[in-house]
């Protein structure tokens, strides 16, 4: 018998609902009823193409002996990070704090009177194994410990608070906001962005961001941010971690090779990174497989990701079956390759083409198959093309011509029986997020004005369009949707990630001012519901009633920090408006996070970024024509403004904020006076 999951629309959550354990999703009845019956919460935090919390639901939870002491003995509540980023966010900084890690599923144990945690981990198997206690063993202890161990749990859980709590204040430090402040906040950023671990390799793209942005101040450097991020790009158009028969860039790879790649793929990931690589391309570094990558990520989105109403998918999962025989999905199943079947498969000459184009060997780099691995970032032949429209044709069952349309299977019943032209493909997470299709947009625009892909544009288009009739309601922004239905208050970074899309369209066709109208209403209602008028900065949550602690999040991670991204699109208002409000909490807000910036700017290079705008920020006033050709260079702290009334003779102003520079009489003198202010 289903559990109340079932009713839910998360399919992370309803992932679960044949479990025999008797899960609550997250609510006020849930948390009264615990405080009611005193029984700790177990607290259980993943998301739907998380490989070990699909394994975690195939095992500990759907054990009968493992659910019914759970059952009994505590509460379950099962939530979605991506619905609830603000939950997972918190408990993940507990958790980190109590075991000096993280990562998902995050299972976090709660006392229910205050949600304070205790106790945590993330993969529990069954029986002891991997160096990880049994989830039973778990449950059992902590049961104990929380009936008689009274004062050792208020000893830990009032630890962790104090300390969750003192995270979320930051110390206030008098600290002026200048170039030398912005070059010391560099050198660490763009560090981590060259360094080389012996573990996983992660794209961390608001590192290489600020890597790029910041090169002009790091040039012939220990930490060339322009070499520096070059190489970032290669090894994300070149490797494993890029799908270069379908397009799009899987999550992470489990090597520093950036051969092996996590094969979920994330939306997030893909807005962030085609953005990024776009940017390289208009720094100049013209790599052919950067163009190569974008126009595959481009066709990858319209193909699999695009729902008919506009809105992009929000992830795709890591496994898939081999055929419909098979009880379990495997990792990686859809997009590796045997050698063996290459050979068959492929006409010689092809076959000769992929293996001098990518890394090939009999036996493989993963699990005996396949991953393609660009060798070298050279223009696609003739002959390779073919060869990698016949592996498209071998995995979808069409050409890329007539397979334009694509349906996600939308859990593994569909994916099991629907009828496949190719390979049965990964389950599709359908839903709606607002930040992520923003980031998504930001990457699109971005193309369009470096490449002039007008399919690129179209999407970005069709998406904000569909964003702002239906996830924006009187005045409210929704966070989520679920087959054309919007459904939960969105948190700060649906805000901010927006208004950064709408002013990155505006940039990119710099004549439709229509987008920063709505930016402007958007962040109106932005700072109404989560300025922090006491410590300045944007809180998570527009309520924090519920929550243990209300964070105003600046760590980057996956994803840049709210409040890094909302202090740029403050400074962009201000330059596109010059209304000194924006500045002013631009300001504020800088300086409420001096302390980060200060000790440890590698955890908030997104801040870091808007230090820059805020010491640099320019604005380029000009008739439209001229200003288009801007977009398809790379503009650093540059705002394109349409201005019709220039002084007679003059091509163009560039200003500082409220102060212009004299009149641009020649394109000689615009570029110079620009490269002048963002330098300054």
């Amino acid at each position: 018998m289903a559990n109340r999951l079932a009713q839910t629309k998360s399919l992370y959550l309803r992932k679960h609902a044949e479990n025999p354990i008797d899960w609550w999703y997250w609510c006020d009845e849930a948390l009264e009823r615990a405080k009611a019956e005193n029984k700790p919460i177990f607290l259980s935090i993943g998301y739907s193409s998380c490989h070990w919390c699909t394994v975690m639901e195939g095992e500990a939870f759907s054990d009968l002996d493992i659910a019914s002491y759970l059952n009994e003995n505590f509460l379950p509540i099962k939530v979605d990070r991506e619905e609830r980023p603000d939950i997972d966010s918190i408990y993940m900084q507990a958790l980190q704090l109590m075991t000096g890690q993280g990562g998902w599923p995050l299972n976090i144990f709660l006392t229910p009177d205050d949600l304070a945690p205790f106790y945590g981990g993330t993969y529990f198997p069954v029986s002891p194994r991997y160096n990880r206690p049994g989830f039973f063993d778990v449950l059992s202890s902590l049961r104990r410990f929380y009936d008689e161990e009274k004062d050792k749990l208020k000893e830990i859980k009032d630890e962790i608070f104090t300390i969750l709590e003192r995270s979320a204040q930051l110390p206030s430090v008098n600290l002026q906001l200048d170039q030398a402040l912005l070059e010391t906040c560099l050198e660490p950023c763009t560090a981590i962005v060259g360094r080389v671990d012996a573990g996983p390799s992660f794209p961390m793209i608001p590192y290489a961001a600020i890597a790029l942005q910041g090169s002009r101040f790091t040039e012939n450097s220990d930490h060339d941010g322009l070499k520096i991020s070059t190489k970032r790009g290669l090894d994300l158009a070149l490797g494993g971690i890029y799908d270069h028969v379908g397009g799009g860039f899987h999550r992470y790879t489990v090597d520093p090779q950036w051969t092996v790649p996590h094969f979920e793929k994330m939306l997030y990931d893909n807005g962030q990174i085609t953005e990024f690589l776009a940017n390289l391309w208009a720094r100049g570094v013209t790599e052919p497989a950067f163009k190569t990558a974008l126009e595959g990520t481009v066709a990858w989105l319209a193909r699999e990701m695009t729902d008919p109403q506009g809105y992009f998918y929000a992830a795709q999962d890591a496994d898939s079956f081999l055929d419909g025989s098979h009880a379990e999905p495997e990792e990686g199943m859809f997009y590796v390759w045997d050698y063996d079947e290459l050979k068959t498969q492929l006409e010689s000459a092809q076959f000769a083409e992929l293996e001098q184009h990518f890394f090939m060997e009999p036996d493989g780099n993963f699990e005996g198959k396949i991953v393609l691995k660009r060798r070298a970032s050279t223009a696609i032949s003739e002959g390779l093309q073919a060869a990698l429209d016949q592996l498209f044709h071998l995995r979808y069952g069409g050409d890329r011509q007539s397979t334009i349309t694509f349906s996600p299977a939308c859990n593994n019943h569909d994916a099991k029986t629907m009828d496949w032209a190719g390979r049965i493909p990964a389950v599709t997470d359908t839903k709606l997020i607002v930040a992520w299709n923003s980031l998504m947009i930001s990457g699109l625009a971005r193309i369009y004005g470096v490449l002039g892909l007008e399919k690129a544009w179209d999407l970005a288009v069709n998406c904000t369009t569909f964003i702002l009739e239906t996830q924006w309601q009187n005045g409210k922004l929704f966070r989520l949707n679920f087959d054309g239905e919007p459904d939960g208050a969105a948190q700060s970074e649906d805000y901010a990630f927006l208004i950064k899309a709408l002013l990155d369209l505006q940039t990119n066709s710099p004549d439709e001012m229509h987008w920063v109208e709505t930016a402007i209403a958007l962040q109106s209602a932005f700072d109404k519901q989560f300025w922090s008028t006491e410590s300045k900065g944007y809180f998570n949550n527009s309520s924090s009633t519920e929550l243990l602690i209300q964070e105003r999040s600046y760590q980057d991670n996956a994803t840049p920090s709210a409040n890094g991204v909302a202090v740029t699109n403050l400074l962009r208002l201000f330059l596109l408006t010059e209304d000194t409000t924006y500045l002013d909490k631009a300001e504020q807000t800088l300086q409420a996070f001096t302390s980060v910036l200060e000790k440890s700017p590698q955890q908030a290079p997104s801040l870091v970024t808007a230090l820059d705008w805020y010491l640099h920020g320019t604005v380029v006033k000009s008739n439209g024509d001229r200003l288009k050709t801007f977009t398809q260079t790379y503009l650093n702290t540059v705002a394109l403004k349409p201005f019709t009334e220039l002084p007679a003779e003059s091509v163009a102003l560039v200003c500082q904020g409220l102060e212009c520079l004299a009149p641009s009489r020649t394109e000689a003198e615009l570029q110079t006076q620009i490269q002048t202010s963002i330098s300054r």
